[in-house]
Order: C-alpha cells, then structure tokens, then sequence
C-alpha cells in the first residue's frame, strides 16, 4: 500500500501533468487510505495549482495550462466531494458568494478559496470564472450572502472589482455585505484604494479572516 506522501506527491503529479483522469484515481486512493481530505487538497492538489501559477506569472507556462490544472483538480474535487461535505454537515458559519471576475477566466486561485472555505464550514456559492457583475448581484441578493468575493488574475481585469463595488452600492446591498478581493495582482492597498473589507493574499488568509468576522 502506498505511503501517505506517496499519495500526496501522486496528487500533485496529477494536476501538474494536467491529467483529470489521474487526479480522479489518486482522490480516490486517498479515500480508500484514510488520508484526511483537507491533506490531500491543501498539501497535494491545492499546492500544484499554487505551482501551476507561478509558473504562469513567469511566463513558463500558459493560459490553457492555467484552465487544465484547474480542471484537473476539478476532476479530483468532485471525487472528494462526499467525503468534504461529510466533513461540514452542520449550521455554516456564514455564505460566501465567490468568482472570478468578469473577463478574467483564470479560476485557480477561485478554486482553492471555494474548496478551503467549504471545508472550513463555510457555504459558497461558486459562480465559476467570468462572472458579470449583475451575476453577483442577483447571487447575493437570492442566497442572501454575508460575503461576496471576487479574483482578479490580470491587472487589466481589476478595473472590474471597482465595479463590483459601485454596482452592489447602487443596488443597496453593499452595507449587507463584506466583499473580499484576491488574485496575483491584487494588493491591500488596491483592496483600500476601491473600499473592499477584505483582502486575501490566499486561501489560508481568506479563511482566516472569513473565520475571524463570523466564527462565533
């Protein structure tokens, strides 16, 4: 039987040879093994996206890496989906409406903020990539959302969370909820500068300040 690393590192493999299939078998063997779900997203799937962008922000790899990888771990997701939401039955700490922001259609980032915050006990409504802004308004408006979250992979993208800001304004929902920024080049000072509560540098920060709001 294969060691806990073992399992782990196959998980990285997987999405950084952008193989779905892969990604499946490897989640389910960690299944199969016992491994905590949280190890095997954080430590292997969500550690190789994390990869997979900096190698993107070099300029090493590409567009259509970014969206393979992220399917990959889509493909391994969806098979640790049962074992996630057995983890987070219960009362939710509060719902978080998150995407990526319209015209950017980079989802990495996204993704391991959505699965992180749903493993913390968290309810996300995942809007995917692209999203338009009345996307996010009519999500937080219908789920009554205590947070909505956007990412911005691309600085000429960025224009659109000011957006985002103004429409939720002009709409008289922004005193009801916390909006949270994040993406590679985000900043806190651009979270400041368009009047976002929260700035996530990543998913661990993103939980960390979601919990340190709501958490009773």
């Amino acid at each position: 039987m294969a060691t806990k690393e073992e399992i782990i590192a196959r998980a990285k493999a997987a999405v950084l040879d952008f193989d779905d299939e892969a990604a499946e078998e490897v989640a389910q063997e960690a299944l199969d093994a016992g491994i905590n779900v949280i190890e095997i997203i954080e430590n292997g799937f969500s550690a190789a996206l994390g990869n997979v962008g900096e190698r993107f922000e070099s300029g090493e790899l590409f567009l259509p890496h970014l969206i393979a990888a992220s399917d990959a771990m889509g493909a391994g997701m969806k098979v640790l989906a049962p074992a996630v939401e057995g983890k987070i039955k219960g009362e939710k700490i509060a719902k978080v409406v998150l995407g990526t922001i319209e015209g950017d259609i980079h989802s990495i980032g996204k993704d391991i903020v959505a699965a992180m915050l749903k493993i913390a006990g968290f309810e996300v409504i995942d809007l995917g990539r692209d999203v338009p802004i009345d996307k996010y308004l009519s999500a937080a408006k219908e789920n009554s959302a205590d947070v909505v979250g956007s990412s911005a992979l691309m600085t000429t993208t960025m224009v659109n969370q000011i957006k985002l800001e103004e429409a939720l304004n002009e709409a008289g929902i922004r005193g009801q909820v916390k909006t949270m920024v994040g993406g590679a080049p985000v900043t806190q000072t651009w979270a400041d500068e368009i009047g976002a509560d929260i700035y996530a540098e990543n998913a661990r920060d993103a939980v960390s300040q979601l919990k340190g709001i709501f958490a009773k």
